[in-house]
C-alpha cells in the first residue's frame, strides 16, 4: 500500500493495525477512525487475547480491549 499517510489511513479503516508509539508500547485494535493530525481511534478486535504476536520481529503488542484514542504526536508508525 502505499500514497499519502491519510489516504493510507482511509484505506485501513475498519482493518486491524498495529500502532508503534514514541515509548516502545506497540497496541494491535482495528482502525475505528483518525483526523488530520493523525489522532487514531483503535477498537478492540474480537476474538483477540490480552497480547498478540503480530509480525513486529520479535516484540508483542497489547491488544486493546477497549476503544481507544492514541493522540498523532505519540504515534511512531501504523502498520495494516
Amino acid at each position: 500500500m502505499s500514497g499519502r499517510p491519510l489516504d493510507v489511513l482511509e484505506a485501513s479503516l475498519e482493518e486491524p493495525v498495529t500502532v508503534h508509539l514514541k515509548d516502545g508500547t506497540t497496541y494491535y485494535g482495528v482502525l475505528g477512525g483518525y483526523d488530520q493530525h493523525m489522532n487514531v481511534v483503535i477498537e478492540p478486535e474480537d476474538g483477540v487475547g490480552d497480547r498478540v504476536d503480530g509480525d513486529l520481529d520479535g516484540e508483542f503488542a497489547v491488544a486493546i480491549e477497549d476503544t481507544t484514542i492514541i493522540r498523532g504526536d505519540n504515534v511512531v508508525t501504523i502498520k495494516a
